[in-house]
């Protein structure tokens, strides 16, 4: 039976930051940076980190498929918000999956993303079971560096197993090697590089050749034949020159996402291979490579399944759900880049109760609220009593759950008194398709956009709150406008 690929989903944040801004900030004391000024780079919300983007690329990847088979899932990132609290943990959990799996953190390497797919691979071959890996980064970087430029925010999802795979995994190989092309301590938050040309010369153009060239003689699969090079690169011309060294044509080299995403770290190889396979034909056979402290490659071939494949979102789609953001300052804001007067508001105290917080973990991270088994009644939250005025049974309400539901928009207010990262506070009643409604935040407006009353609302998992006194985020979901609403929207506008 066949290992490999059984589905795959991606996240990309909608807001797209344009560099020509941030160059244009820098100007004065870095004028190198406007060559690096085309294009834009994903931006991460205020409320979004990397557990959040892994929810929403793990939700696109299950879409229609039947969670209870999965038996592990695997996070791999070099920005987990929490250093001891497991993030694979919570990202389980949000998605509702049962208890009884193995959950396991994957980091420290720009390659965690690749070696977290070898190893699920490995796993799920050997245990016959099926195996979700998330991979997400939200990278902070220096003002006026060029890793401002190149890096964007993001995250992929893959499940993988055996069965009527999508994509074949033919084999992989893995050279470890210490070579520091940068680092970062437990001390920084940012990272330090090295010389380009000198990791280009003795990292990139030697390194991966001898993983890759490993991994054909081990497959038995010719250079020629590869239909799709993944090389999470942002330098320019390394992976046209690293193909030109292999043998490998050049019309193979995938698009790096410089331009309309940057580069999401440990990410980004599972990012390209996620957009690879969403223009890709049945035997195509693409090759990926994870480049960090040595080098992964994998390689896969596109089956007769990926033709009926149902569509997803994925990262085709979430490029194409973008807004562009000219305010350079909301991007150091949002990133905690600018030490800015929030005022009295933001000051109050954060603290949440952690023996409260796994008692409602149900409701807060799952999204669970009730049904009266009485008289089928939803919920949200789950009570004792129905509140159907005609019920009013206790005792009969069973689980129900509510983050997938679609729901339309009762009342809205956008609130400018309120403290909020990014003013005004949007917030309103929902009401849930077949039931239920909630006074609930409403996240991912844009600026010129026109909330409307009826306008169909999906869940997104977020973070509700910072707690910066004690070093904790607390989540919860936001109502943000469906696709359809924006459509319609911009259809009004003329756009």
């Amino acid at each position: 039976m066949d290992t490999g690929i059984l589905a795959y989903g991606g996240y990309i944040p909608q807001s797209r930051l344009q560099r020509s801004e941030i160059a244009k900030a820098h100007t004065w004391f870095a004028p190198g940076l406007r060559g690096l000024a085309k294009g834009e780079r994903a931006m991460a919300n205020w409320d979004e980190d990397t557990v959040t983007m892994s929810v929403e690329a793990a939700r696109d990847c299950m879409t229609g498929l039947d969670r209870d088979d999965i038996a592990a899932v695997y996070m791999a990132s070099t920005t987990f918000p929490f250093q001891d609290r497991q993030n694979a943990g919570i990202v389980a959990d949000v998605l509702a999956l049962k208890s009884g799996i193995m959950t396991l953190d994957v980091g420290s390497s720009q390659r965690a993303g690749t070696s977290g797919l070898s190893i699920a691979l490995q796993t799920s071959a050997a245990a016959n079971n099926t195996t979700l890996l998330v991979t997400s980064d939200k990278r902070r970087t220096k003002a006026a560096s060029p890793l401002e430029m190149t890096t964007g925010d993001g995250a992929a999802a893959l499940l993988l197993g055996q069965g009527n795979v999508i994509a074949k995994h033919l084999g992989s190989h893995t050279e470890a090697v210490d070579f520091v092309d940068h680092y970062r301590d437990e001390n920084n938050n940012y990272d330090y590089g090295w010389e380009e040309r000198w990791i280009r010369d003795e990292g990139y153009l030697k390194i991966a050749p001898a993983a890759i060239n490993a991994l054909l003689e081990k497959t038995g699969v010719k250079a020629e034949d590869i239909s799709t090079f993944c090389f999470p690169v942002a330098m320019a011309r390394v992976a046209g020159m690293l193909a030109k060294n292999l043998g490998i044509p050049g019309d193979a080299v995938a698009d790096n996402l410089q331009a309309n995403c940057g580069e999401i770290g440990a990410a980004h190889a599972v990012v390209m291979l996620v957009h690879a396979l969403e223009h890709a034909k049945p035997g195509d056979k693409i090759l990926v490579a994870g480049f960090g402290q040595g080098c992964d490659a994998l390689l896969f071939e596109a089956t007769d399944a990926l033709a009926s494949y149902p569509a997803r979102r994925g990262i085709t789609g979430h490029l194409a759900r973008r807004r562009e953001e000219t305010n350079y300052n909301r991007f150091l804001a949002f990133n905690g880049l600018i030490n800015m007067e929030r005022g009295i508001r933001a000051e109050t105290d954060k603290n949440t109760g952690l023996t409260t917080l796994y008692r409602n973990k149900h409701m807060a991270q799952r999204f669970v609220g009730g049904l009266c088994t009485a008289c089928d009644t939803p919920q949200f939250p789950k009570s004792n009593i129905c509140v159907n005025p005609d019920c009013g049974e206790v005792g009969t309400q069973e689980d129900h759950p509510f983050a997938d539901k679609i729901s339309h928009l009762n009342s809205y207010t956008a609130d400018k008194l309120t403290y909020s990262p990014d003013p005004p506070s949007y917030y309103g009643m929902i009401q849930f398709d077949g039931g239920g409604r909630l006074m609930n935040d409403i996240c991912d407006i844009a600026p010129d956009f026109e909330l409307q009353v009826g306008m169909s609302m999906r869940m997104m998992f977020r973070v509700k709150d910072y707690d910066n006194n004690r070093g904790f985020r607390r989540y919860f979901w936001k109502a943000t406008p469906t696709d359809e609403a924006l459509a319609s929207q911009k259809t009004n506008k003329g756009e």
